[in-house]
């Protein structure tokens, strides 16, 4: 009886844990997108202090301005474009954007 309940009990943990990991491995790869997508203009860091990025006059993403945005804004900024920065509706899924605002708000300083 006692070997049922073991069987029963790592059977439930399994159920409760699979669709945890199935989600976690169907979650875009941010950094992967953003390296891919983002980086050539606004650096690896996020300070905008490559050689497109200079000559565009781009925010650093951690300062302050792009940190207080909403992360509603932050997504138009990403679907829609803006000044020089190509629009990606159609190019990327909400999932990915919204990927890449969580990669953005990495770059708040560390408290």
């Amino acid at each position: 009886m006692k070997r049922l309940a073991v069987v029963f009990v790592a059977l439930a943990v399994a159920i409760l844990v699979m669709p945890a990991v199935a989600r976690a491995a169907d979650a875009p790869d941010g950094p992967a997108i953003y390296k891919a997508k983002c980086a050539m203009c606004h650096g690896a860091d996020g300070k905008g202090q490559t050689t497109m990025g200079k000559n565009l006059h781009l925010k650093d993403q951690g300062s302050e301005d792009v940190q207080k945005m909403k992360s509603e804004e932050l997504e138009k900024i990403i679907t829609e474009g803006k000044n020089k920065m190509p629009s990606y509706k159609g190019k990327l899924s909400e999932a990915e954007i919204d990927s890449l605002v969580t990669v953005i708000r990495s770059f708040a300083p560390k408290k």
